[in-house]
């Protein structure tokens, strides 16, 4: 049976391309592609055993962490990270119409925040909107004259729109990493690896010395993201990543659970996974 992959739909998404990678870097020979409407049904398809495998955004080099994913990732003990790859981002603006008729933009809001000062000089007066994904944003403009979407730019030729601006991101390097997710045993190899946990208590300190347990075995902490834990103000949850040395990497990682547990309320431990940079 070819592997069922979710992504965030419509086809043409920056996921769909992350699942495309993934899934050769996993040398997956003809994957299904599921398209989800919304992060939380591609997180949902996974952890209900509909598809082997879901592709979702994390973190954006712009806008930093997708908090809809974190936020399923804790919702989820069963999920393992199984590979990341990091891809550029480079939005165009698409649209039926001309750059002067335009009063209504669409596309996903990380999208949106990711060009909003391109958008505040060249379309100041126009309403920024909201949709699913940035390909569902082509879909939604096709054939008008006054909206655009931002999108990648090899949906005007599938959606029959036209470009009328290239690059619209205000970064340069705009870049977002994607997540292979799966069901199963917690994987010991690679150069990441994702931790996830909530403290005993909010009391000073308690904090500094659950990070102090990863400084103590030598590991380089490369991200750490905390989210409401949705129980009660004031309490969170602390999104970590590690990077690994390449040998021992089983033994640290014991260690560090070992190490962090009497120190948290719960812990979640992701797997170590290798990290790939497309360009």
């Amino acid at each position: 049976m070819p592997m069922r992959v979710a992504f965030l739909g419509p086809e043409g998404t920056y996921g769909e391309r992350a699942a495309r990678s993934l899934m050769k870097l996993e040398d997956i020979e003809n994957p299904v592609l599921v398209a989800c409407s919304g992060l939380r049904s591609v997180v949902e398809h996974v952890a209900d055993g509909r598809c082997e495998s879901a592709v979702v955004p994390v973190e954006n080099s712009v806008e930093g962490g997708v908090t809809a994913i974190l936020d399923a990732l804790w919702s989820y003990s069963n999920l393992r990270i199984r590979r990341a790859v990091v891809l550029p981002i480079r939005h165009a603006l698409l649209s039926s119409g001309s750059l002067d008729g335009i009063s209504e933009v669409l596309s996903h809001p990380q999208a949106l925040a990711q060009c909003s000062g391109w958008l505040a000089r060249h379309l100041p007066q126009a309403v920024l909107l909201p949709a699913s994904s940035t390909a569902e944003a082509a879909r939604m403009v096709r054939g008008s004259r006054f909206r655009a979407a931002i999108a990648d730019r090899s949906l005007a030729g599938q959606q029959g729109l036209q470009e009328l601006a290239y690059p619209v991101n205000d970064v340069a390097g705009n870049r977002t990493r994607f997540l292979l997710l799966q069901n199963g045993a917690v994987s010991g190899e690679g150069d990441v690896a994702s931790l996830a946990f909530s403290l005993h208590q909010n009391a000073p300190g308690a904090l500094i010395e659950a990070l102090q347990a990863i400084g103590d075995l030598g590991l380089n902490m490369s991200r750490i993201e905390s989210r409401p834990s949705k129980r009660e103000l004031g309490e969170y949850v602390f999104f970590v990543d590690v990077e690994l040395p390449g040998q021992r990497t089983s033994e640290l990682l014991e260690r560090l659970s070992t190490s962090l547990q009497p120190l948290c309320e719960h812990l979640l431990h992701f797997g170590a996974y290798p990290s790939s940079v497309l360009e």
